[in-house]
């Protein structure tokens, strides 16, 4: 018997019951045999204050110093072509303080083999390099320090409510708990709907990732390159290896998802007609699932008696993972939170 059963061991449930295990009994139930198996694992790894848009931006910027041990200086730069060229001075527009604005001759210097046409682009020297797998475990080995119990290869089937707490029953066990918290990333709906609960319409997407080895090698200080109208983005990795997106967001069902070969082959011609480097091999490949609200805002909250929302963090679920889980806590226990909850609540939708 516990206060609070935790649905979901990813980033979400980890640092959420790390926030609570001290002030209440908690029990974390994971469907996977390791904690984090999939968003959280497979993970582009940068904390950027600009991604997700402003009303992400409260959460990240919060999240940057509780994320010091986990961060490393990167840097990126956000490019465009003249087709871009508006989408890029509308995000200089929505983050006026975090920009830098940088001509052709910096450019270049930034970004070796930049071909000619990618003449726009704008520094933001504060993105920088998460070690997911750093967070993750510090998340896990908190909560466990809490108090926490984490069970894996527990997925739930079904949960009922009576007498204010709820009987689940996961992994073939049983487990009783005054408070449900759907922590459960691309299955949330799912979850929502086992208990009982009305579905919010969290939709999964699939993001694809190549590693690259390339001619010439990825320079170690490269920063990270974003095409301002979201075809793309690189990442430099350890041993001159490449990360590449084309920053797909496919709609689909929760699954232990793959990648399609013709997004590879969309990311390798997008990033041969923004530089003239050369793909000698693609090295590995995978793909994660980012999960969506309908208004792409995350979903934290009690929107019924004993059940607690906490999912729709989409691909910023990391970056903003301290704040968000601080902010989940505080609703969860009946506290004040530091960061305005109206935008994020589970009532929203009526």
């Amino acid at each position: 018997m516990s206060d609070v059963v935790v649905i979901g061991a990813g980033i979400a449930g980890a640092s959420l019951a790390a926030e609570i295990a001290g002030s209440a009994s908690v029990t974390i139930l994971e469907a996977e045999a390791q904690p984090g198996y999939h968003s959280t694992g497979r993970s582009a790894a940068f904390w950027s204050e600009s991604y997700g848009g402003p009303m992400i931006r409260p959460l990240t910027t919060a999240s940057g110093p509780l994320l010091a041990p986990w961060l490393r200086p990167r840097g990126a730069v956000h490019i465009a072509d003249a087709q871009g060229r508006g989408a890029l001075e509308k995000l200089s527009a929505d983050f006026p303080d975090l920009f830098d604005a940088m001509d052709r001759p910096a450019l270049e210097g930034a970004i070796p083999g930049l071909r000619p046409g990618w003449d726009h682009g704008l520094a933001e020297p504060s993105c920088a390099d998460i070690d997911v797998a750093g967070l993750h475990a510090a998340c896990l080995k908190a909560a466990r320090q809490g108090g926490a119990a984490l069970i894996t290869g527990a997925p739930m089937t079904a949960a009922t409510r009576g007498a204010g707490r709820w009987r689940i029953e996961a992994g073939g066990r049983s487990f009783e708990a005054d408070v449900l918290v759907n922590a459960a990333g691309a299955w949330a709906d799912e979850v929502a709907e086992r208990a009982g609960a009305e579905r919010i319409g969290i939709q999964p997407c699939r993001r694809t990732i190549a590693q690259l080895r390339t001619d010439p090698p990825a320079p170690e200080r490269l920063p990270l390159v974003i095409d301002a109208s979201e075809r793309f983005y690189f990442k430099p990795e350890p041993g001159g290896r490449l990360w590449l997106s084309p920053h797909d967001e496919t709609p689909c069902e929760p699954c232990d998802c793959a990648p399609e070969e013709i997004d590879v082959a969309l990311a390798i011609d997008r990033f041969e007609d923004a530089v003239d480097w050369r793909v000698q091999a693609v090295e590995r490949k995978w793909a994660g699932l980012r999960s969506f609200a309908p208004d792409r805002l995350p979903v934290y909250g009690f929107a019924e008696p004993g059940f607690f929302w906490c999912a729709g963090q989409g691909g910023f679920g990391i970056q903003t993972a301290p704040a968000a889980a601080r902010l989940a806590a505080a609703l969860l226990l009946g506290r004040t939170p530091e960061i305005d909850p109206a935008p994020y609540s589970a009532l929203r939708f009526g």
